[in-house]
């Protein structure tokens, strides 16, 4: 067991200054003293990673070591926490997840549980039924990759439940949709409807259109959705923070924000409403703001925003991701390059004149290593840029020789673990068996000395860290599949999972300072789990709950209560 990391005489006066002993400056306050203790905690520092006991006032970790220093330096008058057995981590932070798309799942028609087409006919009927005439019907969710009819829905499988209602059910991955008749005749697409670009509209043999739209082929039906007025974002919001703080995560990267949003957050942060942490990615329409502006912080310091978010190319699932060569199982495409060079070069030399963090999607391989060169065209013609922390979100498929220029341009891996733990059972087809080598390469990039923010693109994936965190270890899905296609090698140790969702995440948003360990001086942000995901057997990590979830100190999350 630790040692206490801070030593008792200065650990007594810290508590005193926090308990009102020193107020000549007037700064300390009179806030009490809490003790977390009654279970295994992981600081996730290298040379003290278990402690007894943590010692927090005013939102700050004060001391952490043995239950019996920590509550003989804080003196009678501590509020104990007994964790009964729970063990307790570093605050998990989702690295990448979209927070108003969180809520809107839940206010919305969720088809993540459809498993066939008849079933996805079937929710449709009912929700036509409590719905009038000529409004549009929404979902999002579905995923067709075992579904027993082997392929994605149509129109025609839509239209005998939907004469009168324009029909958009967005993929799971967010990068498809199927549209009906009665939404492809709204928005004005036929069989002389070109592609836009970073679009394509799905043909059957004939040239007419399937009512499958992928990337911004969306867009043409945009128009047929209502945005969420102010209202409904307030509930989206409310909703997604409960169920991410319900879920363990005490923060998350928020992506592709409307830069109008970020007050928003702010708001509701600041009147309790949203109480975990959010770190903003704003859509491009904000860079030039962004840049002239620096990073904002709301009053209370749990939301920040200073970065950007660009896309590069689709999915694989939707075969929109960009690859060098041909999809293995439809060899007409390679996928969609959704930005050219010269654009992207003109964003990149303004995000860094103005020191924005760009945070880039690319999946497919080609995709990556278009990426990684354009990155390294702009960091060459800004030298005096400084701490970039550029990302590249995903990071799914790469040529196996551009891993390490991850490491050589010191950009980081945002990466998802159960999206590879989905994937995997149709990449193969995708790819093929070669690709597969670079393909979800967590292990491959950390020996190579790259950053993995791990996250889990929820409302893509369902946004619970006891799945990514399993994902990331066992490599295997969630039935345990597992086969050399997966590429066992892959997986992550605990230790290095850890990191992934906790001090890695604090580093690509500048926050490593306050955040991702537990040790004296940094906020007091922690994820409780009923069961110690560091030792017990693979298969047990998905049998843990969350029972606590800890920000600023504060309990904003507590099992059964």
């Amino acid at each position: 067991m630790t040692k206490l990391r801070l030593p008792a005489a200065l650990f007594a006066l810290a508590l005193a200054a926090c308990s009102g002993g020193n107020k000549a400056d007037g700064a300390a306050s009179d806030a009490p003293v809490t003790i977390f203790t009654g279970g295994v905690i992981y600081t996730g520092l290298d040379d003290a990673p278990t402690a007894e006991a943590v010692a927090v006032a005013d939102g700050v970790i004060l001391g952490v070591g043995t239950r019996a220093l920590t509550e003989q330096s804080a003196g009678d008058n501590a509020v104990i926490v007994n964790l009964e057995g729970a063990a307790m981590y570093p605050g998990f932070t989702d690295a990448h997840a979209h927070f108003l798309g969180i809520g809107m799942r839940e206010l919305t028609l969720n088809l993540e549980a459809v498993a066939s087409i008849e079933a996805l006919v079937a929710i449709l009927t009912e929700s036509v039924h409590n719905t009038e005439q000529g409004e549009t019907v929404y979902g999002r969710g579905w995923i067709e990759t075992g579904w027993p009819e082997g392929r994605m829905p149509t129109r025609d499988d839509l239209d005998p439940a939907s004469p009168g209602n324009p029909v958009l059910f967005r993929r799971a991955d967010g990068h498809a949709l199927v549209a009906n008749t009665a939404a492809l005749e709204a928005a004005g697409i036929d069989e002389t409807t070109p592609n836009p670009d970073g679009g394509r509209i799905e043909r059957d043999a004939t040239g007419r259109a399937t009512g499958i739209l992928i990337d911004n082929a969306m867009n043409l039906v945009a128009l047929l959705l209502q945005a969420p007025d102010q209202d409904k974002k307030h509930a989206a919001y409310a909703k997604a923070s409960a169920v991410y703080a319900a879920y363990g995560w005490t923060g998350l990267h928020n992506m592709s924000v409307e830069p109008a949003n970020t007050d928003l957050i702010a708001a509701l942060s600041e009147d309790g409403t949203v109480d975990i942490r959010v770190y903003n990615s704003i859509d491009q329409s904000g860079l030039d703001a962004l840049a002239a502006n620096g990073p904002r912080a709301s009053n209370n310091g749990r939301i920040l925003t200073r970065a950007v978010k660009l896309y590069m190319d689709g999915a694989l699932g939707s075969r929109g991701a960009l690859l060098t060569e041909p999809y293995s199982d439809q060899p007409e495409t390679s996928g969609l390059l959704l930005m050219q060079h010269e654009e992207a070069l003109d964003l990149f030399n303004r995000a860094l004149a103005g020191g924005v963090q760009i945070n880039t999607h690319a999946i497919g391989d080609e995709a990556n290593k278009l990426l990684l060169d354009w990155y390294a065209e702009a960091f060459t013609a800004n030298p005096e840029a400084g701490d970039l922390r550029w990302r590249i979100e995903h990071a799914q498929i790469l040529h196996t020789e551009d891993i390490q220029r991850f490491a050589d341009l010191s950009v980081i891996a945002s990466m998802q673990p159960s999206h590879a733990i989905g994937d995997l059972y149709f990449a193969p087809d995708r790819l093929g068996p070669d690709r597969l080598d670079g393909a979800y390469a967590w292990r491959s990039l950390i020996d190579a000395g790259v950053i993995i923010a791990g996250g889990s693109d929820a409302p893509v994936e369902r946004g619970d860290p006891l799945i990514e965190f399993y994902a990331a270890v066992a490599r295997r899905g969630l039935d345990g599949t597992q086969t050399e296609d997966w590429r066992p090698a892959e997986a992550a140790t605990r230790a290095q999972a850890l990191k992934m969702f906790t001090l890695w995440p604090a580093y690509a948003s500048f926050q490593e300072h306050a955040l991702g360990t537990i040790e004296p001086g940094k906020r007091a942000d922690f994820t409780v789990f009923s069961k110690d995901i560091m030792t017990i057997p693979e298969t047990e990590i998905l049998t843990a709950k969350p029972v606590m979830t800890v920000v600023d100190g504060e309990i904003v999350y507590r099992a059964g209560r």
